[in-house]
């Protein structure tokens, strides 16, 4: 059910930008439905109430992004 639906920031890692209405894209930590947490790239309102799309990884597959980055 949709109304089942929670989430907890278990830690705020950083902000890499925002916008003028308050919005910030930030990588944190995040547990979703009572899960462990995992790295979640995404933007979120001001009171992190609402957020938009993003992305979530795994340990691995961030240092993985990372190093694909790394190698631009």
């Amino acid at each position: 059910m949709a109304d089942d639906f929670t989430f907890e920031i278990t830690e705020k890692i950083g902000i890499l930008s925002s916008t003028k209405s308050g919005w910030n894209l930030e990588l944190n930590k995040v547990s979703w439905g009572g899960r462990p947490a995992k790295f979640d790239l995404r933007s979120w309102s001001p009171d992190h109430q609402k957020m938009g799309k993003g992305l979530t990884l795994t340990e691995e597959e961030l240092k993985e992004l990372g190093k694909i980055i790394q190698s631009l």
